[in-house]
């Protein structure tokens, strides 16, 4: 019975979180810690008294499996420089350790309780370090956060077919329950209770965060061959994303031509050599399609109202079911394309995986030097979508509407002014423009006064003839209006702040 003093420890750590004061004053994260403490506890009783009385013994091992470390440092590489830049990521860190614990503890129940035997190694961590990349449930809903943990174990154990002769699990276990919890999210219209927009949004705040990425996933692509996957996906969005621009003059996905978080899913959830196809061209095949499947799951979430944020989660499971399918389709392909390679399986020379991976390093290099990848979008700035939305774009317009809701809720006057004359002049919402008119008087904004003082008369005739007051932005709310995706404007200067307004196409400040 010595191996259960492994669970039986991991309950005790989370009931030990039971005992910090801003556990105790969050009701749904101490119940959930409970729970989960309980639960492992009772688990680890009852196999103990059946053990016991069965007279059979549980058997504990431990083996580094190579993949699991390798994909341990490779995401906690991409969560320590995240953390460096935003500070909520290591705010966050001990309840991802706490899903750490009862991660170790699930594995090692699961395994004794259906086979007698455990081998324990890094396993949990690469999975909870996955959950944790793209899925936060606020402090209060934790329940959520650590059912995920569950599902991904209970997936892995009973959702299985036989491949060669061995059962393997079907789905990529994080990406099972990330995709579970999202379809779950969006049925119930809760993603409210959830941290998703604010982790896609705040992983492209850290400088070079996409060659950080790119470099924290490059020892695993040499080892076990998952380049063929990570390259055509990253090529199919791009190409769909500049096919867009090249037709609409708008971005596809506003800041970026592939949204970070959307790289990271390229990178590090996708890739699983376990549940993806074993052929070279069948891996090239199941990336094009998730490629695919991100760019339709956005018009699909659109659509239903639901933030796109979830682009990268949902197309995983489907494509993992879809895995034997491809590689048969690389089987029949591969003497039609006269490609001695399309039909390999992923265990390849150590040359071929070499070789992909440097001509991904140059796919890499191109799009970074071309601006496709990299810091410098100029979809994150404002003058792209106000002069899109000149043009008569309904989309930049709404997108423009957003950048001026958010600028205003940080406090700039100015925006809140260009806000109620978007209202006005496109929606017809004089009531509403008067609320955001109203706001930037209080913020000191002399035109949103004026303005404020124009809708009073109640005369629509009279405003459309003499036209909302309008005015630069103050040089106080220059870091608010001239911030980007990339997080604060922290240059307070003024002229230094102006030059960079200039740069990013700020006519409204006097630009040449």
């Amino acid at each position: 019975m010595r191996p259960l003093l492994l669970p039986g420890a991991a309950a005790g750590v989370l009931a030990g979180y039971l005992l910090i004061p801003g556990v105790r004053a969050t009701p749904g994260l101490f119940w959930a810690l409970a729970g989960a403490s309980a639960g492992v506890l009772a688990w680890t009783g009852w196999l103990a008294v059946s053990r016991h009385r069965s007279g059979e013994p549980l058997e504990l091992d431990f083996l580094a499996i190579r993949p699991h470390w390798v994909q341990l440092l490779a995401q906690g590489t991409v969560l320590a420089w995240w953390g460096w830049f935003v500070p909520a990521v290591y705010e966050f860190a001990p309840f991802i350790l706490a899903q750490l614990v009862l991660a170790v503890a699930l594995e090692a129940l699961f395994s004794w309780t259906r086979r007698g035997r455990h081998t324990l190694g890094f396993g949990p961590v690469p999975v909870v370090f996955s959950l944790n990349l793209f899925l936060w449930f606020h402090l209060d809903w934790f329940f959520f956060q650590l059912a995920m943990v569950v599902l991904v174990y209970v997936g892995k154990e009973f959702i299985q077919w036989r491949v060669g002769g061995r059962s393997r699990h079907i789905f990529n276990p994080s990406a099972f329950a990330l995709a579970v919890a999202s379809l779950a999210l969006i049925a119930t219209g809760t993603t409210g209770i959830t941290l998703g927009v604010e982790i896609a949004q705040s992983q492209f705040v850290p400088p070079f965060i996409f060659l950080v990425i790119f470099l924290a996933a490059l020892p695993g692509q040499l080892l076990f061959g998952v380049a063929t996957m990570t390259m055509p996906a990253v090529l199919t969005i791009w190409g769909f994303s500049a096919a867009y621009f090249a037709v609409t003059g708008e971005y596809f996905f506003y800041d970026a031509y592939i949204p970070i978080a959307v790289f990271l899913g390229l990178h590090l959830l996708f890739t699983d050599p376990a549940t993806s196809p074993r052929s070279e061209l069948g891996r090239v095949l199941f990336a094009v399609l998730y490629g695919s499947g991100v760019v339709v799951s956005v018009f699909l979430l659109n659509a239903v109202g639901a933030p796109p944020f979830y682009d990268k989660l949902l197309p995983v499971p489907i494509l993992n079911l879809m895995a034997p399918m491809l590689d048969r389709a690389a089987a029949a392909l591969a003497p039609r394309l006269g490609v001695a390679w399309a039909a390999a399986k992923s265990a390849v020379p150590t040359r071929r995986r070499v070789a992909t991976v440097g001509l991904w390093a140059a796919v890499f290099a191109t799009l970074s030097l071309t601006g496709a990848l990299g810091d410098n979008h100029p979809g994150q700035y404002y003058p792209f979508w106000r002069d899109a939305c000149e043009a008569g774009s309904t989309r930049a317009c709404d997108y423009t509407g957003v950048m001026q809701q958010s600028f205003c809720d940080r406090g700039s006057g100015w925006a809140c002014n260009e806000f109620g004359i978007l209202m006005a002049e496109t929606d017809r919402d004089f009531r509403g423009a008067a609320g955001e008119f109203d706001r930037a008087c209080r913020l000191g904004f002399a035109p949103g006064c004026a303005n404020l003082e124009m809708l009073a008369t109640g005369d629509e005739r009279l405003i459309g003839d003499a036209g909302f007051a309008r005015g630069r932005p103050p040089a106080g709310e220059l870091p608010i209006v001239l911030r980007g995706s990339k997080g604060p404007v922290t240059e307070r200067d003024p002229e230094t702040l102006r030059v960079l307004g200039c740069e990013r196409g700020w006519r409204e400040l006097g630009c040449p």
